[in-house]
Formats: structure tokens, sequence, C-alpha cells
């Protein structure tokens, strides 16, 4: 792929290479195409079609559902945690004390309170499972949602068609696909991911803001294209990329510069009040982003709560450095949580989009029932809780309970599968199609006999 930002010659596998500035002759490092990039320059806010869209909340490090969603009150003390369920809009609903305003739109969102996993209990087999329905296996990586959604349905309006806010996850220990990518799908179908903070004061989207060196060198282009190439160039050229390189070349500069381009992901125009109710962080802000994505016809966009586990306050509680207290449920990680969410359900109904996104919350896996020597909890897969909301999704219900220390279902057991065949069958996507799996062989987007969870419908 193509980057603009490049501070030394690019090597193709090939050994060819070419000067930084022609990078500009393509935006995909961002997985936005020349088409993409036009059709935002000239039409900016994109208008609607009735099809049905996604925002996926990954909450990455893995919410204790004993301190979220499924809380036991009356539990001994080092099962049921240091916090209070408080009551909700929806009667005989209720969830912890650190999500006071999810308590007020409860009629609005679904819990899954018994998903499980039999696979190992590590952050990146989450990941996987609960964004493709599928495990990494013999070499084997299954397409994300948002993949698949591009694959089947292509772009709208030409804007990418999948999305992930504000970079993809990193490092988890188990050195393992994290679920993003497109997999035996192809390249083609990875996600436009930002990479860079839209609650950075600084904020810029990479690519589309050229570096300060590009006016000069379009100028020099100009002038003579033919001398700013090294001896390579007639090698190069001959390539598809070359060629494409050539074609789009003033076009993609054209877009660099145009304001309109920006625009889509513009959060400065944004008032400051809703930037506010939506809060002022990374999560919020990206939150926020996701909004005005798709309303501009963006497909799918995933936004990761947080990039990492490992020295950054997450919801992975395992109580002691480099992880996380379980304190900062209340003092940061649930508020943050709370006021995007919220903000983010609130601002798709008032713009009539809600009835056309869904809006998914869930994190890898849940944690021990029992608190451990550090004040904390471990990794727990075997049940855990998920958020449903938006399209055609039904909220203030409940679906399965868990036995009296949420540490395993009691009833109507949830597999990522099956979290996998609601997502597509919420998306309206038969789940008997077939994609073009690996070694070309079909593969369904979920086996025979996995069905959606019907009680959310």
């Amino acid at each position: 792929m193509f980057r603009l930002d490049a501070t030394r010659p690019v090597h193709f596998c090939d050994g060819l290479t070419r000067r930084d500035f022609l990078h500009a002759g393509s935006l995909t490092a961002l997985g936005l195409g020349l088409p993409a990039m036009q059709a935002l320059a000239q039409s900016g806010s994109v208008a609607r079609d009735q099809d049905v869209n996604c925002i996926l909340l990954f909450l990455v490090g893995g919410p204790s559902q004993l301190d979220t969603w499924d809380m036991k009150p009356e539990a001994p003390e080092e099962i049921r945690g240091p916090f209070r369920p408080i009551a909700t809009k929806v009667p005989g609903i209720q969830v912890s004390e650190v999500f006071p305003r999810l308590a007020t739109m409860m009629d609005k969102v679904a819990l899954v309170r018994t998903v499980y996993h039999t696979a190992a209990a590590v952050h990146d087999t989450g990941h996987q499972m609960m964004q493709t329905g599928r495990l990494f296996s013999g070499g084997t990586e299954h397409p994300p949602y948002g993949s698949v959604l591009s694959k089947l349905k292509g772009s709208r309006h030409n804007t990418p068609p999948y999305v992930v806010l504000p970079k993809p996850i990193g490092p988890t220990g188990g050195n393992l696909p994290h679920g993003h990518a497109a997999g035996y799908l192809g390249k083609t179908y990875d996600p436009f991911i930002l990479n860079a903070d839209p609650n950075d004061k600084a904020f810029k989207v990479p690519d589309l803001l050229p570096p300060d060196y590009v006016t000069a060198v379009r100028e020099s282009r100009r002038r003579s294209l033919r001398s700013a190439i090294d001896g390579s160039v007639a090698a190069f050229e001959a390539s598809a990329d070359a060629r494409l390189l050539d074609a789009n070349f003033e076009g993609a500069f054209r877009l660099m510069s145009s304001p309109q381009a920006r625009a889509a992901f513009d959060i400065a125009a944004e008032p400051a009040a809703v930037r506010d109710r939506y809060g002022r962080t990374r999560f919020g802000q990206s939150c926020l982003l996701a909004r005005r994505l798709i309303e501009r016809g963006v497909r799918f966009v995933t936004v990761n709560m947080f990039e990492t586990v490992f020295n950054e306050i997450t919801w992975d509680i395992h109580g002691s450095a480099p992880f996380s207290p379980i304190e900062c449920y209340k003092n940061e990680v649930g508020p943050n949580f709370d006021n995007a969410y919220t903000a983010l359900l609130e601002d798709l109904e008032r713009r009539g989009l809600l009835e056309t996104t869904l809006v998914l919350a869930f994190g890898e896996f849940g944690r021990t029932p029992k608190i451990n020597p550090a004040g904390g909890r471990d990794h727990h897969p075997a049940c855990w809780t998920v958020l449903f909301a938006g399209g055609p999704f039904q909220g203030g219900r409940v679906v399965g309970a868990s036995d009296e220390i949420a540490a395993a279902p009691k009833d109507r057991p949830v597999t990522t599968a099956e979290i996998a065949a609601t997502v597509f069958h919420g998306l309206g996507i038969d789940l008997a199609t077939e994609l073009p799996g690996p070694q070309s062989r079909p593969l369904r987007l979920v086996d025979h006999g996995v069905e959606p969870i019907e009680e959310l419908f």
C-alpha cells in the first residue's frame, strides 16, 4: 500500500524504490481508494439508504460481568465485588452503579448474559471469535463482520465500507490475529484504519492532509516527473501499481487539498456541547466520529476502546501492574463507556439513524467470579455479558441467566458463533450465504445449525 507520510524511500519486494512523494499516488494506507476520496470530496454528507449499518464498540480487556451488567449482590463479598447494583428504567433489570446514564436508557438496550467459549482464555482468541464467530486455526484467518459486509455489499456512495477507529488492537499477550483483517477474503476487504486519536487537539486524519513538502513536490513533479524518479523507473512503471499511480496522481493531490474530502473526518466541526456529551476521551471522540462516518455512508465501524491491556487503564482488572485495579471501573473506565455509549444511542436516535444502525458493545471474555489475591479478577471465557441495541434489536430485555456467581450459564447458553449469526441476521444477510473460503472453497457465514438469538428480534 502507499503512504503519504513516509520519511524514507520505499523498497518493494522486488527491490525497486521510488521517491517519497510518489506515496501520494494512492490513499489506500487508510483503506480509502481514489474513488472513495473523490466521492467524499464531491458530496460531503452522503444521502442514506435503508441498508442496516453497524457500530461495534469493542471493549478491549474483557469487562467483568459481576461488576457491570450481571451483578450478584447476594453472593459472598469476595464474589460480588465493591460496586452496588442500581435500578434501571426497565423494572427488574439492574446494572452496576458505574453506569448511571445507561440505567436511564435500558429500554433501548438488550443484555445477553450467557455468552461463553471454550477456547484458550487469552485475549486474542476472544478478539477473533467475537468479531468473526470462528477461531483462527491451521493458518486460516476468518474475516470479521465488516469485511464480510464489504465483500457482499461493497462501498456505498464510494465511501469506505469498513472502518476501524482509532487504532487496531495491539499486543495483548497472545501474538495471534486480533480479528480485524479480512483474512482469506483478501486485503481488498481490510478495514480503513484511522491510526490517530480524534481527541488530540492536533488531530489530523493521516494521509488526507499532506506533509509540508507536498506542495513543493507537486510543483516539481509538474515540471518534470521523470527527473524525480530514480533509475528503476522503467521497471516500476511496468507494474499495475505504477499505472494506477500515473493515472490518479493529479486527482489524489486535488483530493488531499480538498476541504470537502476532509470534512467527513473533521470532528472539530461538531458543536462543543456534543463533543462534551460523548466525553473528551479517545473512546468518546471515536464514538462521535463513528456516528459521523455512518451518517455519511460507511457501513461498518469498529471502535476499539483500548489499544492494549498493558500499562493502560482498561477493563483488564487483574489488580496489579501492568494491568488495572478493579476501582478503575468506577473512576475511569465505567464513566468513559457510560458517557460515550449513551451519547451515541441518543445521537443516532435523534438523527433518525438508530433504526438502521446496530450498536454492539462487548469484550472478548468475562472475569473470574472470585476476586484474586491482588484484588482483581482474571480471565474467564465461561460466561459473560454483551449488549445489543439499534436496528431490529428489541431493547429492555435480558437473554439468559448465569448461575449464582456468574461463573457459567444457568440457562440459554450463547456461543460466539450465535453472536455472529445474530449480527449477520441483524444486518439483513442470509446466513446460508457462502464466501470464497480458503483455497476458494465455499464457506458459509456460520455453520449449519447455528441460529441467531431469536429473543432479540
